[in-house]
């Protein structure tokens, strides 16, 4: 079998048969094939060209590196195997805190172990919390007075004015 070489550098306009025919000069082409973008469906500048013999590959190699195609200048290197890659879609996101407990809940305290109701601290805190938070209609009853303000002007009875 022969080596598979990394071309480079190719002009956008060039498809599979003109980079088959320009390595024809080397030797026998076993495939060559431009790299298309999916979307734009254009050339991504680069390709692959398998040479019959580890020999023709050389010579391609020789030939070729560093050579003016038009206004670019391609690069030939030995191909590497495509090194794997995770399957598609995003990245997993990272977690904090280990597993998720069983029994539901839910907020950042189910997470981290430093924060939780165990800690005395907190506990102090929260009766603190709890003890000044009143319902809206306690303390606020009406004292009488003129209009509900203390040492405010509100309506007078007596004299029908302000």
């Amino acid at each position: 079998m022969g080596k598979k070489l990394f071309v480079g550098g190719l002009p956008y306009e060039m498809n599979d048969a003109q980079l088959k025919e320009l390595f024809g000069a080397c030797g026998t082409v076993v495939s060559a094939k431009v790299i298309i973008d999916r979307v734009l469906n254009k050339s991504k500048g680069f390709g692959f060209v398998e040479m019959t013999t580890d020999e023709q590959a050389q010579a391609a190699l020789l030939k070729y590196n560093n050579f003016t195609l038009g206004t670019r200048r391609i690069m030939v290197n030995e191909a590497r195997p495509m090194e794997p890659r995770p399957a598609g879609g995003f990245a997993p996101r990272p977690s904090f805190g280990g597993p998720k407990p069983s029994g539901g809940g839910g907020g950042f305290g189910d997470r981290n172990p430093n924060f939780g109701a165990d800690k005395p601290a907190f506990a102090d805190r929260k009766n603190r919390y709890d003890n000044k938070k009143k319902p809206r209609g306690e303390g606020f009853e009406k004292k009488g007075g003129k209009g509900g303000k203390k040492g405010g002007k509100g309506h007078d009875d007596e004299n029908d004015g302000w």
